[in-house]
């Protein structure tokens, strides 16, 4: 089953009681305090909701942020480190004792996690992010509770997700669930400040529906890396991409899943998309710009062609083939992102040319389109 295939899924939040897989995201300001540690009572209510609509037959993945956190009063640190080595660190010790703690509040119930560390590059990959499918779709099968985090020890700035909610939308497409929900410590989505009495926005149907909205960016714990703006974010690309998504509190948690009215509910706006291109549109880091001329952008655009060096007039930035760069027309507006397959070195003497004479002249390898279609994604 489908989320396109739920009866009535774009209007009401029967899609919960109907749905066969969810995939669930917590963030650290919702399981640790101020002070790093993991807040038992959080940790077990919310272990209590999934693993209650587990044993009720949907199966469940969390993704779950907090290892740096965690690991944060084990080590000493007074708060979260801005150095990727001492994160790292942290990191490498929270992530056992989350596990741990998950382990016993599900175990309470019968129910068995895993766990299960991604990388940016686990997803970027045809042949990766198919294994990480296996992986996750077996665990799944055998009744199990995946709990997702990304590699933080491993993981580079230059190759991140950025935020475990981006990541939980990209999970949520790469195991085709039915449903997506980012717990966080705010119970919704407001029309402002909720302090100043704004008022709780409980549908979005669409960018037009946000465009007045002022959307808050840090959560009240400081232990985090998201707020508001990046649970948005990724419903709103879980939505225009085929996944109902909800967004709301962490101890709304259970509510939540029953399908009550809590939170500000994302209705699907767009089509499925392959979880490559997704990460591609959204997450991957661009590493520089190529520019086209009008004839190029038209075939992008609107034949959705691969992209030849014939129509590139100028390369920016400097980037190795493999690499996300922008595509944009002479006036600077973004049309495209794609993978490149040559560098910015070996680009400049290629513009304005057809490819077979590139591969006459160059030699095989050279008569490759720049970006192929399949690497390549409309913005």
């Amino acid at each position: 089953m489908t989320s396109s295939a739920l009866p009535g899924a774009a209007l009401d939040r029967s899609v919960f009681a109907q749905a066969r897989r969810i995939v669930v995201k917590v963030g650290s300001s919702s399981l640790t305090s101020i002070k790093g540690g993991i807040s038992e009572q959080s940790l077990t209510a919310l272990a209590d909701a999934l693993a209650a609509k587990r044993n009720a037959g949907t199966e469940i993945i969390l993704v779950s942020s907090g290892a740096i956190a965690a690991g944060l009063a084990p080590l000493g640190l007074a708060k979260r480190p801005r150095d990727l080595a001492t994160q790292q660190a942290a990191a490498s010790v929270g992530q056992g004792l989350l596990m741990a703690r998950y382990t016993q509040a599900f175990g309470a119930h019968g129910v068995t996690v895993s766990q299960v560390l991604l990388t940016a590059e686990d997803l970027m990959r045809r042949s990766q992010h198919t294994n990480a499918f296996r992986a996750l779709n077996r665990l799944l099968n055998l009744g199990v509770v995946p709990v997702v985090n990304e590699n933080d020890t491993v993981a580079t700035h230059e190759i991140r997700f950025g935020d475990n909610d981006r990541l939980a939308a990209l999970v949520a497409h790469l195991v085709r669930a039915d449903a997506l929900v980012l717990l966080s410590d705010v119970d919704s989505l407001y029309d402002g400040p909720p302090a100043q009495g704004a008022t709780r926005i409980p549908l979005v149907t669409g960018p037009r529906d946000l465009e007045a909205v002022s959307i808050g960016k840090a959560g009240k714990a400081g232990v985090g890396t998201g707020g508001m703006l990046t649970k948005v974010e990724a419903a709103s690309m879980a939505a225009g991409s085929g996944i109902h998504t909800l967004v709301t509190s962490t101890p709304n948690a259970a509510a939540a899943l029953r399908g009550e009215d809590v939170g500000t509910w994302f209705t699907v706006n767009g089509a499925r998309k392959p979880v490559r291109l997704l990460w591609l549109a959204h997450v991957a880091s661009v590493q520089g710009r190529l520019v086209l001329d009008d004839g190029a952008v038209q075939a992008v655009r609107h034949r959705h062609t691969s992209l030849l060096p014939a129509g590139i007039s100028a390369v920016q930035g400097d980037f190795e083939a493999g690499d996300a760069v922008e595509i944009a027309g002479a006036d600077g507006v973004v049309v495209a992102r794609g993978l490149v397959n040559y560098s910015a070195v070996e680009l400049p003497r290629m513009l304005g040319r057809s490819t077979r004479d590139l591969g006459e002249e160059l030699g095989t390898g050279y008569d490759r389109e720049v970006v192929h279609v399949d690497d390549l994604v409309l913005v």
